[in-house]
């Protein structure tokens, strides 16, 4: 889509803080107005409507919306996004082992700044699934480059929660 209508997008979704919850659906008319000036096989389409739901709290109704996204290939950074936002709503709605499914391989992703937003959502859904260590390890292994000092530890002791102890 143009730079318009990402500016618009942008725009409205400032406003979000500005729609108290017995408001939210005013809110996701908001966006279902952007997103009826789509073409009817836009990925965009699906997408911003899913980022609307979930954040309104209805991750039942965002995730096949984020499927259908990714399914008429949302790619690149909205791509990774969708990726996120999915797992986060399939753990919301019980279904933590395919958001682990989903997130696995961004770890391997080019690195870009949602990195430490896989590995957290990865976490909540692996804890979810009663893998705690596993998740501890990614969430410190995400903060320790953060850290003033102790990265090397952090790192280290991320590492060590997953490892097999000689």
């Amino acid at each position: 889509m143009n730079q318009d209508w990402e500016d618009r997008v942008t725009a409205a979704w400032a406003t979000f803080d500005d729609y108290p919850e017995e408001r939210a659906a005013d809110f996701r008319a908001v966006i279902g107005a952007l997103v009826a000036e789509l073409p009817e096989d836009s990925p965009l389409g699906p997408f911003e409507q899913a980022c609307a739901w979930d954040s309104t709290g209805h991750s039942d109704k965002a995730a096949p919306l984020y499927r259908e996204a990714l399914a008429r290939g949302l790619n690149g950074y909205k791509g990774r996004r969708a990726k996120i936002q999915l797992s986060s709503s399939l753990r919301n709605i019980g279904q933590a082992e395919e958001g682990v499914k989903l997130l696995t391989p961004e770890l391997d992703a080019p690195s870009d700044e949602l990195d430490d937003a896989v590995r957290a959502c990865l976490a909540l859904c692996l804890s979810s699934l009663g893998r705690d260590r596993e998740g501890l390890s990614l969430v410190l292994g995400a903060l320790a480059p953060h850290l003033p000092r102790y990265q090397r530890s952090m790192a280290n002791y991320a590492r060590a929660l997953v490892e097999p102890e000689d």
